[in-house]
C-alpha cells in the first residue's frame, strides 16, 4: 500500500490515530493498529533477507518492559530514501512530499516477540529503507533504520556478495561483521551457517570467552526452546552484527551448530539422550522453530517439511543463487574417522580399517541433500542455463572439493614436526599415509552424491560457482570430475571460530595442502575474515579479506588474496590469481 506522508503519520499514531486495514502480513493477523499496554524497546536491531525482484523479508524483535499476555501491534515503514524515514519520530520527514509504504502486523510471546513480514509488491532493482514502530503509553517507539534492496528482474551487470560463516560468540568479537557493515559496495550478505553455536561455557570456546567477557547465555548447552531463543537473543544483541544486518539484505543457510554439532537427518554427534537432552526429533524441531523466529528468511511453504530450507532466487539475467540445505532434511548418518581409527593401531590395521570405512563412504545410497532436493537442484540448474543466466551460484555449507592431508611426514622439516608433536598435527601426520579424504563431514564423505551433482551440472551446461563455509579457513578450489572442470569453489574463513592453523601452527600448511590436492588452488588456514564475491557477465571474482584481530575491538582489514574464473562459450576457465 503506497500512501502519502500525511496519511502515514496518522496511521503511525503521529497525526490522528487512523486505523490501517487490508495490509498484508506474514502472520495473518488482522485488526487496526493498537497501543501497547507496556513500554517496549528494540534491543536486537533490524534485518532484511531473501530479497527477490518484488519482495523482501523484514525482521525485528520487540522487547516489552514486562511480560504481556496480549499481542503487540507493530507497524513498519518503508521508503526509497533514508531521509523519508529518518524524521518520523518528530512527525516530520527530512524530505518533503513523503511517500512510502506502511504495513501492520502483531507479535506475542508465542514467537518470542519477533516480527517478520514478507513485503511484496515492491519495485525491482530498488534500494529501500525501513523501520518499525510500536505505539506505547509514553508515545511511539521507533526501531533503528535498515537498508535493503530488491533484485533486478532482468539485466543485472554486477552482483557483489559478502560471504561469511561460523560466528562463535565466546571466541572473539564480531569485527568481521563490522568490517562488512562499513563497506559501501555490498549488495547482499550470504551467511553459510553456524550463525550461533550450541555449547555451554564449559565447551568449545568457553575459556576464551571467560577472558574476553563473552560468556555464552545460557551458560549450559542449549537444548530447550527457551535455551535456543536465549542464545539467538544474545547473538542479535551484538552491535556489529546488528550493523551488518541493517546495512544490506542477507541470504542465510544453516549448518550444524544452529541445532548441534555434526547434525544429520536422524541424529547428531553432539546430541546425547542419555544426558537428558531428549529425543533428536524434538530438539531438531525446537532449533528450527527458534531459527525461523529469529532470522530474516523465507520459510518453507505449507505442505513442505520444516527442514526443507532450500530455495533459489534469480538475479536478473546474471545468476541464479541456489541456497542448499545439507543437514537436517536428507543427510545420511555420520561416518567419522575418529570413531573408526585409534592411534594405537598398527599401519596394516589402519589400512585394513580405512578400506572398510571407505567402502561404506562410497555407498551410492548415501546422500547429502536427499533425493527430492537433488531433483530440485537438477531441474533448477537446467532452467537457469536455458533461460540464459551466466552463473549458477551454490550457497553450500561444507567443502565440496576433494581434499586429502598432504604427506606431512615427508614434507615437514624436523623443526616443524617438533612444533606439532603431541597435538592434532601429529594425528594428521599419522593419518596422511592412508591417502584418504580427511573430512567425512564434508562432501568427501558423500562422493556418490557429489558425483550426481557434478553430472547434473555438466548435463545442464552450468557454470558452477560454489561458496562454502564450515572449515574456518579460506579456499580457492577447482571442482574436477576426472578431466572435466565442473566449477569453482570459494571457501570463506570464519567470523570468529578458530581455524586449522590454531591447532596445527605450520606456516606452510596452506601451500602444502594446495600442492598435495588437484582440486585445491589456494588455501589459508589462519585468521578470521570474509570473502567478497563479485559476479559480472564476464567473470566470477573472489577477494579474500581478514581482520587483524578478533581478541580486541580495534582492528584493521587486510586484503589477502584474489582468484577469478572467466565465463566463455564452453563454460568457465580455471582459476587465475588476481593481484
Amino acid at each position: 500500500m503506497d500512501i502519502s506522508r500525511r496519511k502515514a503519520l496518522g496511521l503511525l499514531g503521529l497525526g490522528g490515530g487512523i486505523g490501517l486495514a487490508g495490509c498484508s502480513t506474514t502472520e495473518n493477523l488482522t485488526g487496526a493498529p493498537g497501543k501497547s499496554p507496556v513500554e517496549v524497546s528494540f534491543e536486537h536491531g533490524v534485518a532484511s533477507g531473501d530479497a527477490t525482484s518484488a519482495a523482501v523479508i523484514l525482521w525485528t524483535r520487540v522487547t516489552p518492559a514486562e511480560k504481556v499476555e496480549s499481542s503487540l501491534s507493530v507497524q513498519v515503514v518503508m521508503a526509497t530514501s533514508r531521509g523519508l524515514v529518518e524524521g518520523l519520530e518528530t512527525g516530520a520527514s527530512t524530505e518533503p512530499g513523503w511517500t512510502g509504504i506502511v504495513r501492520q502486523t502483531s507479535t506475542s510471546a508465542s514467537r518470542d516477540y519477533t516480527v517478520k513480514l514478507d513485503m511484496d509488491g515492491l519495485d525491482d532493482d530498488q534500494v529501500y529503507f525501513f523501520r518499525f514502530m510500536v505505539d506505547t503509553p509514553s508515545g511511539p517507539v521507533w526501531s533503528p533504520i535498515g537498508k535493503t534492496r530488491t533484485l533486478p528482474a532482468t539485466g543485472g551487470d554486477k552482483l557483489a556478495l559478502a560471504v561469511v560463516s561460523c560466528s562463535n560468540w565466546p571466541f572473539g568479537f564480531f569485527n568481521v561483521y563490522k568490517a562488512i557493515a562499513q563497506r559501501d559496495d555490498v549488495d547482499a550478505v550470504v551467511h553459510l551457517g553456524d550463525y550461533i553455536y550450541e555449547y555451554g561455557i564449559d565447551g568449545y570456546g568457553g575459556e576464551v570467552g571467560e577472558r574476553l567477557g563473552r560468556r555464552h547465555d545460557p551458560v549450559t548447552e542449549i537444548v530447550t526452546l527457551e535455551d535456543y531463543r536465549t542464545r539467538h537473543r544474545q547473538y542479535k544483541s551484538d552491535p556489529d552484527l546488528q550493523a551488518a544486518h541493517a546495512a544490506a539484505p542477507w541470504y542465510c543457510t544453516w549448518d550444524d551448530h544452529e541445532s548441534t554439532n555434526n547434525s544429520y537427518r536422524v541424529g547428531a554427534e553432539n546430541h546425547n539422550p542419555e544426558e537428558n537432552e531428549g529425543d533428536w526429533t524434538t530438539r531438531k524441531q525446537i532449533a528450527v522453530q527458534a531459527y525461523f523466529e529469529w532470522m530474516p528468511v523465507r520459510e518453507p511453504v505449507s505442505g513442505m517439511a520444516r527442514e526443507a530450507f532450500y530455495r533459489k532466487v534469480d538475479f536478473g539475467d546474471l545468476a541464479t543463487i541456489f541456497l542448499l540445505e545439507s543437514r537436517l532434511l536428507g543427510r545420511s548418518e555420520e561416518i567419522s574417522w575418529f570413531d573408526e581409527l585409534t592411534m594405537d593401531m598398527s599401519m596394516p590395521e589402519l589400512m585394513a580399517k580405512a578400506g572398510e570405512v571407505r567402502a561404506r563412504v562410497d555407498d551410492p545410497s548415501r546422500t547429502m541433500l536427499g533425493q527430492v532436493q537433488e531433483d530440485w537442484l537438477n531441474k533448477g540448474l537446467k532452467s537457469s542455463v536455458e533461460t540464459g543466466r551466466t552463473w549458477q551460484l551454490l550457497a553450500n555449507q561444507v567443502i565440496m572439493a576433494e581434499v586429502r592431508i598432504p604427506p606431512l611426514q615427508q614434507m615437514l622439516t624436523a623443526e616443524e614436526k617438533a612444533k606439532i608433536a603431541g597435538g592434532f598435527g601429529e594425528m594428521m601426520m599419522a593419518f596422511a599415509p592412508l591417502n584418504q579424504p580427511w573430512n567425512l563431514d564434508a562432501w568427501d564423505g558423500f562422493p556418490a552424491a557429489r558425483k550426481r551433482l557434478y553430472t547434473s551440472a555438466k548435463e545442464a551446461g552450468a557454470r558452477i560457482v560454489t561458496v562454502t563455509g564450515d572449515t574456518h579457513t579460506a579456499w580457492a578450489n577447482e571442482l574436477n570430475d576426472g578431466d572435466d572442470l565442473v566449477g569453482v569453489e570459494f571457501g570463506c574463513t570464519s567470523v570468529s571460530s578458530p581455524g586449522m592453523g590454531m591447532s596445527v601452527p605450520l606456516e606452510r600448511l596452506g601451500p602444502l595442502t594446495a600442492e598435495a590436492n588437484k582440486d585445491v588452488v589456494w588455501h589459508d588456514p589462519f585468521g578470521s575474515g570474509f570473502t567478497m564475491l563479485t559476479l559480472t557477465p564476464e567473470k566470477a571474482v573472489a577477494d579474500f579479506y581478514k581482520v587483524t584481530t578478533i581478541l580486541e575491538k580495534d582492528f584493521e582489514v587486510e586484503w589477502v588474496a584474489g582468484y577469478e574464473s572467466s565465463a566463455d562459450a564452453n563454460g568457465m576457465s580455471p582459476l587465475k590469481s588476481v593481484v
